[in-house]
């Protein structure tokens, strides 16, 4: 039998020690966690809609097994809800989730903030003009897809630069779960595209001169807004 036919088949029935298996099964469930998760944040169900596992496996092309263990990671980040009376539920964050979760971002993200004040290099700086740059463009525009995707952008460079794997993981996971109700934001709230602009514009500048403790104050100053914009009965 030739090489390339024992790749095929062992890929087909699974090699003896469960190598090319093992990892075969590893990608399908990330591809699946992935997709599954970009389909909840970029469509229109609202939370509490449901999910059928056996769609989601042909929308995929997948079997169920690969889509189930991605849904009970989505379940453990808090986007869905797996019920056995009910089904796959998608989740929303309750009131008191979105204020904590201010509170950890503009801790987190106000020490990173005071750290890189007045190192970044050129490049660095160069990277963060080009997104807001690309954040000017989109003024007057109505893509929330790709405001919010900007926007993520902005607030993940700090952390991308500075270095901190297990920030950069923790931001990850919390602009994951938070991606629906700022996408609401600006749906429902267009003006707050041109003034979170402005903010990201401030936290910038001062981050590039060296000001650390403004830059802080900027950050927690702009979260306090956005969460004002989620919470305040009258935005509701």
């Amino acid at each position: 039998m030739s090489a390339e036919r024992r790749r095929q088949s062992a890929v087909t029935n699974g090699s003896r020690d469960g190598t090319i298996l093992k990892g075969g099964r590893t990608l399908m469930k990330d591809r699946a966690y992935a997709e599954i998760k970009r389909f909840i944040q970029r469509s229109d169900l609202a939370p509490g809609s449901f999910l059928a596992e056996r769609q989601l496996a042909d929308q995929l092309g997948m079997s169920k097994t690969p889509v189930r263990a991605a849904l009970e990671r989505l379940e453990a980040e808090g986007l869905v809800t797996i019920s056995p009376q009910q089904g796959i539920i998608i989740r929303d964050l309750t009131v008191h989730e979105i204020a904590d979760q201010y509170e950890i971002r503009a801790a987190l993200e106000g020490y990173v903030a005071r750290t890189l004040a007045g190192k970044l290099t050129a490049s660095e700086i160069a990277r963060l003009r080009e997104n807001l740059h690309a954040q000017e463009s989109m003024k007057g525009k109505h893509d929330v897809a790709q405001i919010v995707t900007l926007d993520t952008e902005f607030h993940t460079l700090f952390c991308d630069i500075l270095g901190n794997r297990e920030i950069r993981r923790v931001m990850g996971q919390l602009r994951d779960k938070m991606h629906r109700v700022i996408a609401k934001v600006f749906q429902t709230h267009p003006g707050r595209v041109d003034t979170s602009y402005a903010e990201h514009c401030a936290i910038a500048d001062a981050v590039i001169r060296g000001d650390g403790a403004e830059a802080a104050r900027l950050i927690e100053l702009h979260l306090e807004v956005g969460k004002r914009f989620l919470l305040s009965p009258r935005h509701r």
